[in-house]
């Protein structure tokens, strides 16, 4: 297990910080790494544009390593909705056929199979959210024959309740649905093996427990979908062996054929870097781990008050959602934040999402600001 690390994030120890899941705090060294990137970027006469590939290729490669990938299966994106937008442009669905979605899934990983479906003449089978907490009965379930599409998360946003994504996989391919994933809420904290869950494609956002900037996400694509259609042409995604004169006459053969514009960002890339890096050292398993231990003390806690969450088996280790018998007032955040407690609402639950800046401390000032704040 890790021990807390807030040394290495600028948390001051008056602050109760449990917000990852909104956004991560930066550590020390991201927002070194990215002052430094400003000031490098004021001296324009020192920037070596033949390098500034480098950058996107080192960041593509620094997230393959935590999702068991190569870095050719990494495409470099501004959102989750991006990487999410290349798969529904790139994936068959017709009439008849279904797309499988959660109960109140993110809209990232939404909207665009409601727009897809409409186009289609297909269904969108809406997986709703089960008593017990244990959302797998229904999601297998709802992956049929007719299934098309199972776009899904790896936990839920809103409580951290948890899918089994290698079963999920294995139901896919039975029946022959392609699987995206949004994994924003999981890759960075959670341990994730595409090998294992063998997706067709997986977008995740930078800002949360990737512990990087903002407008910077990731799209890993299988094998066999990189030779798809982008969204965007441009030179960054096109093949320099096929250069002819001023243009390349095919795109590359790897994921990065799915690349955004401007990728080679001076700026976002080399924070990113240093937030992956310390993921890397730390390890996605030891950091699950170590969470893990909080959101269960986080548990402990909120069961003696009556609070509901879900139960252990069925939840991430890395955030939990708990909800108040009476239901969460409308003050409460405000009044928490009064007491710098940070957490976030979502859905009937006070989401409470830690990172190893946290520890028992903070876990005690939380709970004593519920009490203060809330009827017993």
């Amino acid at each position: 297990m890790l021990e807390c690390q807030r040394h290495l994030f600028d948390v001051p120890r008056e602050i109760a910080y449990f917000n990852c899941a909104s956004f991560s705090p930066f550590l020390r060294t991201v927002a070194e790494a990215g002052h430094g990137a400003v000031d490098r970027r004021v001296r324009t006469w020192d920037i070596n544009s033949t390098e500034l590939a480098d950058g996107a290729d080192r960041v593509r490669a620094l997230f393959a390593r935590l999702i068991n990938a190569e870095a050719d299966a990494i495409a470099v994106t501004p959102a989750t909705s991006y990487g999410v937008a290349v798969a529904a442009a790139n994936l068959d669905l017709a009439v008849g056929q279904n797309i499988v979605v959660l109960q109140d899934q993110f809209p990232s990983n939404y909207y665009i199979w409601v727009e897809k479906a409409a186009r289609a003449g297909a269904e969108m089978r809406v997986v709703p959210r089960a008593e017990n907490g244990d959302w797998m009965p229904g999601v297998l379930d709802a992956i049929g024959e007719d299934t098309a599409i199972a776009a899904l998360p790896g936990c839920h946003w809103m409580d951290g309740s948890l899918l089994d994504l290698e079963a999920i996989g294995i139901r896919c391919r039975e029946v022959g649905a392609a699987f995206v994933i949004d994994a924003t809420q999981s890759a960075g904290a959670k341990r994730l093996d595409v090998k294992s869950i063998q997706p067709d494609f997986l977008a995740c956002s930078a800002y949360k427990w990737l512990l990087s900037p903002y407008t910077l996400a990731f799209l890993y694509a299988a094998p066999h979908r990189r030779g798809g259609q982008p969204l965007e042409l441009h030179g960054g995604n096109h093949d320099p062996s096929q250069q002819h004169g001023a243009y390349s006459t095919a795109l590359r053969q790897t994921a990065a054929r799915y690349d955004m514009g401007e990728r080679t960002n001076l700026t976002l890339l080399p924070m990113a870097c240093a937030a992956m890096e310390q993921l890397l050292d730390w390890g996605v398993g030891e950091i699950e781990d170590s969470l893990g231990l909080l959101t269960d003390r986080i548990a402990d806690e909120a069961t003696r008050r009556g609070y509901a969450h879900p139960p252990r088996q069925h939840r991430a280790r890395h955030f939990i959602g708990v909800t108040p018998a009476g239901g969460v007032p409308d003050y409460l955040i405000e009044a928490l934040a009064a007491d710098n407690v940070f957490v976030a609402p979502r859905g009937t639950s006070i989401r409470i999402s830690p990172h190893l800046h946290n520890d028992e401390a903070d876990i005690e000032r939380l709970f004593a600001a519920f009490d203060r704040h809330l009827p017993r």
